[in-house]
Formats: C-alpha cells, sequence, structure tokens
C-alpha cells in the first residue's frame, strides 16, 4: 500500500520535471531562433553599443581588440545577449505559465501585473543608462585622461563595462517592485519605510557613487530617479498591506480552492 502511494507522489513530480524542461528547451530555442537573426548583424549592434563612447573619443582614434579572436567572438557575445534580453517576456511568460498552477487567486493576480511592471522598469534602466548615464560617464572618463596618453579602450572590456553597467542600472530601477513586495508579504509596513527615507537617499547617492564617475552631476542623475523611484513605489505599496479582514478572506478563499481541488 505504501509503495502505491510513493509511486503516485511521485508521478506529479516526475510530470513536473518534464514541464519544466519542455519550458526551459522552448526559452532556448526563442534565444537560439533571435540570436541566428541577430548573428549577421553583431559587427552593427556592437557600433551601436560603442556609439556613446566613440562620440567621445578623440579624431581619428578607434577602439582596439587584444586577444586575436575577440573581433570575432565579441560582437557575437553581445548578439546572445542581445537575443537573450528581446527573450524576457517570453521567459517570463514560460516561468508564470509553470508557477501559475500551483498559486492561489489573489497571488496570480499579484504576480502576473509585478512580472510586467518589473520587465519594463528593467528596461526603463538600461534606456536611461544608454541614452542619459553613458554620455556622462565617458565624455569625463575620455576627457580626464592626462596629457600625450591616447584613449583606446579594448573592445571585450568595454562590453563587459557597459554590460555591467546596464544590469546595474536594471537592477536599480527595481526599487519600487521591492518596495511593492515586501509591503505584500509583510516584512514591513509602509509607513516604517517612510520613516527610513533618509537612509534610503543616503543609500541612493552612495550606490550613484559606485555606479558612476566622480562627479556630482552624474552621481545625481542615478541617485535622484532611484530616490524618485522609491517613493513611487512607496505610494503603490499602500494598495498591497494586508488587512484582518483580506486576510481572513484570503485564508477562507484558499480553504475553497483546496476542497474544490
Amino acid at each position: 500500500m505504501s509503495k502505491n502511494n510513493s509511486e503516485e507522489a511521485e508521478l506529479p513530480f516526475i510530470s513536473h520535471l518534464i514541464e519544466l524542461r519542455t519550458r526551459l528547451l522552448k526559452v532556448i530555442l526563442c534565444v537560439l531562433v533571435i540570436f541566428l537573426g541577430l548573428a549577421s548583424y553583431a559587427n552593427q549592434i556592437y557600433s551601436i553599443l560603442a556609439g556613446p563612447l566613440m562620440k567621445h573619443m578623440p579624431k581619428n582614434s578607434t577602439m582596439i581588440a587584444i586577444d586575436v579572436a575577440s573581433p570575432f567572438f565579441t560582437p557575437f557575445k553581445l548578439a546572445l545577449v542581445v537575443a537573450v534580453f528581446i527573450s524576457v517576456p517570453v521567459i517570463l511568460y514560460q516561468f508564470w505559465a509553470f508557477v501559475a498552477p500551483g498559486l492561489y487567486k489573489r497571488e496570480r493576480r499579484m504576480i502576473l501585473p509585478l512580472l510586467v511592471a518589473s520587465t519594463l522598469l528593467f528596461y526603463l534602466g538600461v534606456i536611461f543608462a544608454y541614452f542619459v548615464v553613458f554620455p556622462l560617464v565617458f565624455g569625463f572618463l575620455t576627457a580626464a585622461a592626462p596629457a600625450g596618453v591616447a584613449v583606446m579602450t579594448d573592445i571585450t572590456k568595454y562590453l563587459d563595462f557597459v554590460l555591467t553597467l546596464f544590469f546595474a542600472f536594471g537592477v536599480c530601477f527595481e526599487v519600487p517592485i521591492f518596495t511593492i513586495v515586501m509591503v505584500w508579504t509583510g516584512l514591513i509596513t509602509p509607513a516604517a519605510l517612510a520613516e527610513k527615507r533618509p537612509y534610503v537617499i543616503v543609500a541612493a547617492f552612495v550606490i550613484g557613487a559606485f555606479l558612476t564617475p566622480p562627479d556630482a552631476i552624474s552621481q545625481t542623475l542615478l541617485a535622484v530617479p532611484m530616490w524618485m523611484l522609491f517613493e513611487m513605489g512607496l505610494l503603490c505599496s499602500r494598495l498591497f498591506v494586508h488587512k484582518p479582514d483580506d486576510i481572513e478572506l484570503e485564508a477562507e478563499l484558499n480553504r475553497i480552492e483546496q476542497h474544490d481541488d
């Protein structure tokens, strides 16, 4: 009898693994198809990415490739990253389709908008970095070169540098989502977050100092948006505070769903 029960318990687990494998294969296939479509334009994509730096480079100067194979592999590495970047909606959809059946209705209503909002905010952070931060950063760095020093950046190191900044700014723009999730899960209240506002402002400027050149303008351009995003998340988080009546109603709905299942 116990053997039959254990076999029945293993069947759902195996089916979940099969579903997970299927969805991962779909994600890999999507990234691969997009990458193959972008591969022939890898050099053009890299030129676009290098645009903010090249605009501030001295006349007749170029980027360099230190490694023998970097002129070939670096643009393809960028194309792969862009393919993953474009595939984010598909990745999130596959993740949502996998976890949604195991969530309650209230959780499903919450997680999907948060996934969409977090994706848009990450894209917004990347766009902000490219169009606002990069011109300031590269303008400062190229102007700070000592006399007699030719500014010639390696293409691989440049790619690693900008990808790091993209990721940093994308994550920093997720501040409203972090704020809402903390309040929604009951880790903290909006009132307690509001009391910590001075610390948040200081932390925003400290992060800006680490991620931007040592000048007040670029630091402020990162710190002030982070502060504003915190205020936006604090304002929106008031809509997700759990009230005692809501908790009791949610528990009752959960019992009904479990009974129906």
